[in-house]
């Protein structure tokens, strides 16, 4: 059950009372009312209302998840940021005006082995001591039909900051909305692999990024 259902049946249980105590009203001054004339599409137009007006912004980190593949001599690697705080306001019926913040503790990435967190820890990669976060901040979100929609806004990296886009999707499950998606990030871009590490037959320029983010609602800001 939506969590917010309560408060929007309250709501609506006072819209239909005052709707009811009006008809009862102009049947007292001896006139007749069809419930079926304006009255009762503006009941249900209400209803509806109501039930849509939430908004999913808080985030479930423990059930999300950041992740990453590049290649490697060729060879297909992944990994994934252990800790990483995201912010979303996701309206389903104001997609265009939603928002999302995401920062990034670079220290916390998982290559698998400890040498390998170790190294990208480095100055020749993420150089955390200086950069310890990465940040991406939206600037709009596009629908694209269905279920599909757009984030682009700017991501700074390693000082560096480029703009970015990448397609979603949107998935309610019960309480619950679920956003899946990803994007190519060129590292060098970023200055993400220096001197030897430059070399993209070692490590290829392109690195996938997915994200599985889940956030439950609240009501909508008016």
């Amino acid at each position: 059950m939506n969590p917010d259902w309560p408060l929007a049946k309250k709501s609506m249980n006072f819209r239909v009372g005052a709707a009811l105590a009006a008809i009862a009203d102009y049947r007292g001054q001896g006139r007749s009312y069809n419930l079926g004339l304006p009255l009762l599409p503006l009941l249900l137009a209400s209803l509806a209302g109501n039930a849509a007006a939430v908004e999913f912004n808080q985030v479930q980190t423990d059930k999300s998840t950041l992740s990453f593949g590049y290649k490697q001599m060729g060879v297909p690697s992944d990994g994934k940021f252990r800790q990483f705080a995201a912010a979303i306001a996701f309206d389903p019926a104001k997609p265009a005006a939603a928002t999302t913040q995401l920062e990034i503790d670079l220290a916390s990435i998982d290559t698998g082995s400890k040498e390998g967190n170790d190294e990208v820890a480095g100055k020749q990669w993420f150089n955390v001591k200086s950069f310890p976060t990465a940040k991406f901040v939206s600037s709009s979100v596009k629908p694209l039909g269905g279920n599909r929609y757009e984030v682009a806004g700017k991501l700074t990296l390693k000082g560096k900051t480029q703009a970015v886009s990448a397609p979603f999707t949107v998935k309610q499950e019960g309480a619950v909305a679920v956003f899946d998606g990803g994007f190519t990030l060129k590292r060098l871009d970023y200055a993400i692999g220096e001197g030897p590490w430059a070399d993209v037959g070692t490590v290829a320029n392109e690195v996938q990024i997915t994200f599985h983010v889940v956030a439950g609602a609240a009501p909508a800001k008016k």
